[in-house]
C-alpha cells in the first residue's frame, strides 16, 4: 500500500468509487429471484445438476437461532426462545437432507461443508452431531474436504470445540467482530465466554487445520485507532485467514440497524481510513489479500490459488476452483447455487418447517439462468476473484465468438475509461487485468459487466 501523496490519491479514488452496488455472491443477485417456482421444477434441476459442472458437492446448513440478536446483523436470524422449535427445525432439516440427497448422484464427492447462521454453535451439540453422522452415511467426503462452522466466541467452550472436531469439523471461523467490549455492547453482541487467545489455543490443540477470525469495521464507537488495536491483537494470534467485513448499513432491509444511528456511525472518510490502515497492517504482517475483504497466510490454499489465478467464490465465501462445488443448501433462507439455477428456501423458521412437513422441500423462490447470464456470471466471478478476464478463453469455454460475448454484457471500452485513467485496470488484446488498487474497488469494475444494474442500483449498500 502506498504512503504519502500516493496514499492520499488512493483515498480520493476510493471515495470517488464509493457507490451503491451488489456484492455479487451470485449473478444475478438474490433480489432477482422470483416466486415462480415449484417442487417439481426444483427436483428436475437437482437431477440435471448431476451432469453439470462443477461435479463436486458443497453443502450449506443454515442455523438461524441466536441467543442474542446483534443490531448490525444483515443475516436471517431468529431469537432462540423455545428448545421445542429448535428440535422441530432440525427434524425438518434431516427430512430435507433425505429428500435432496435422494436426487443426487452418489458418485459425486463432497468437498465443502459449511455451517452458518445465526449462531450454529449456540444449539445443543446433539443436533449438529445427528446431521453430521447422516451426511457421512449418505455422501462420500473428499479427503481434502473443508468442513467449517461459523462460531460466536460467546457460546463456545473447550468441550464444544472437541466435540466438533470429533464429528469431522476441521475449520472454525470465529466471529470476533471487535475486541473492544464497548463496541460489542453498543451493537448488542455478547462478549466472548473466555479470552479469544485461549479459544484459539483450544481450537489448535483439538487438531483443527484452520482457524479464521472475522472482524467488522464501520460500527459505532470505532475509530481508526481502536480498529488498529483490534487488528494488531488479531494478528498476534496468527489466524490462517482474517476477514475484515465492511459494515453495510441498510436499515431499509434490516430495521434493527436503525438502533445504531443514535450512537453515530463512522463517516465514509473514517471508514476508508480503517480500511487502508487495516489493509497495510495485515499485508505487512505476511498475509495475502484475497478478493475484497479476505486475507490468508501465504501457505494457505486461498493465497496459493490467488497467485495461480484459481480462486472461486460462492455463497459460502472464497474457495479454490479445485474444492468448489455446486451448493446444496439446507435450512431456512438457504440458497441452492446450481449450474443452471438458484433456489431459495423460506426465510421464516415456521414457514420452513411447515413446507418441509407438507411437501418435503422448502423452496419458495428461484431463478433459472440463460446461457447469456451464465456467461456474465463467469465474467464477474473471474474479475471479482482473480482480477482477470480473457475474452478469448471465455469464448472458447462457452462456444461463442468474442463479439457475441461482448454483446451479451454490453461491453464498450469507453465504460472502462475512468478505471484505466485511474490505473485501476488495464485492457489490451481482449484481456482485462485489475491492478492491486483496482481490487479494492473490484465491485465497481464488475458492475460494468452487469446489464441489469442501472434499474435498481440504489437498493444496494455502498462499495466501501
Amino acid at each position: 500500500m502506498q504512503t504519502g501523496n500516493a496514499n492520499n490519491m488512493l483515498k480520493e479514488l476510493l471515495l470517488k468509487y464509493n457507490r451503491p452496488g451488489p456484492r455479487y455472491t451470485s449473478y444475478p443477485p438474490a433480489n432477482f429471484f422470483t416466486e415462480k417456482t415449484s417442487v417439481e421444477n426444483f427436483k428436475s434441476v437437482l437431477i440435471k445438476s448431476n451432469k453439470e459442472k462443477p461435479e463436486n458437492i458443497s453443502l450449506y446448513f443454515h442455523v438461524p437461532f441466536c441467543p442474542q440478536l446483534c443490531h448490525f446483523c444483515g443475516c436471517n436470524t431468529d431469537e432462540m426462545l423455545k428448545m421445542s422449535v429448535v428440535e422441530l427445525y432440525f427434524k425438518a432439516m434431516l427430512t430435507e437432507i433425505d429428500n435432496i440427497s435422494a436426487l443426487l448422484s452418489k458418485d459425486r464427492k463432497v468437498t465443502q461443508i459449511h455451517w452458518g447462521g445465526g449462531t450454529p454453535n449456540s444449539v445443543a451439540f446433539k443436533f449438529i452431531e445427528e446431521v453430521m453422522l447422516k451426511l457421512k452415511n449418505i455422501f462420500t467426503l473428499a479427503p481434502n474436504a473443508e468442513i467449517a462452522m461459523e462460531c460466536s466466541p460467546a457460546y463456545i467452550s473447550k468441550d464444544y470445540i472437541n466435540k466438533l472436531r470429533s464429528v469431522g469439523f476441521n475449520r472454525i471461523s470465529l466471529g470476533v467482530q471487535d475486541f473492544n467490549e464497548k463496541v460489542l455492547e453498543v451493537v448488542n453482541r455478547a462478549a466472548p465466554r473466555y479470552p479469544i487467545e485461549e479459544i484459539i489455543a483450544d481450537i489448535r490443540e483439538a487438531g483443527f487445520e484452520g482457524v479464521n477470525i472475522d472482524l467488522i469495521y464501520g460500527l459505532p464507537l470505532q475509530t481508526e485507532e481502536s480498529y488498529l488495536k483490534t487488528i494488531e491483537r488479531a494478528l498476534k494470534l496468527r489466524p490462517d485467514r482474517l476477514v475484515t467485513f465492511s459494515y453495510a448499513h441498510v436499515p431499509w432491509v434490516k430495521s434493527a440497524q436503525k438502533k445504531l444511528e443514535k450512537y453515530g456511525l463512522p463517516s465514509p472518510e473514517e471508514k476508508l481510513e480503517m480500511l487502508l490502515s487495516g489493509y497495510s497492517k495485515i499485508t505487512e504482517a505476511g498475509y495475502e489479500a484475497i478478493g475484497m475483504d479476505h486475507f490468508a497466510l501465504m501457505s494457505d490454499e486461498l493465497a496459493i490459488a490467488k497467485n495461480e489465478k484459481l480462486l472461486h467464490r460462492n455463497f459460502q465465501g472464497y474457495c479454490t476452483k479445485e474444492t468448489t462445488g455446486q451448493v446444496y443448501s439446507f435450512g431456512s433462507t438457504g440458497i441452492n447455487q446450481l449450474h443452471d439455477a438458484y433456489f431459495q428456501s423460506a426465510k421464516s423458521t415456521s414457514e420452513y418447517i411447515r413446507l418441509i412437513n407438507e411437501t418435503g422441500f422448502a423452496n419458495i423462490k428461484g431463478y433459472e439462468l440463460s446461457i447469456e447470464e451464465k456467461a456474465i456470471r463467469r465474467m464477474i466471478n473471474e474479475i471479482m476473484c482473480n482480477g482477470i478476464l480473457d475474452f478469448k478463453d471465455l469464448a472458447l469455454e462457452f462456444n461463442l465468438s468474442v463479439e457475441a460475448l461482448k454483446k451479451i454484457c454490453k461491453f464498450e471500452e469507453s465504460k472502462f475509461a475512468e478505471f484505466i485513467a485511474d490505473n485501476l485496470m488495464h485492457y489490451e488484446n481482449n484481456k482485462l487485468n485489475v491492478t492491486e488498487n483496482g481490487m479494492m474497488v473490484v465491485r465497481n469494475i464488475a458492475m460494468t459487466f452487469d446489464p441489469n444494474l442501472a434499474e435498481n442500483v440504489n437498493m444496494y449498500s455502498k462499495t466501501i
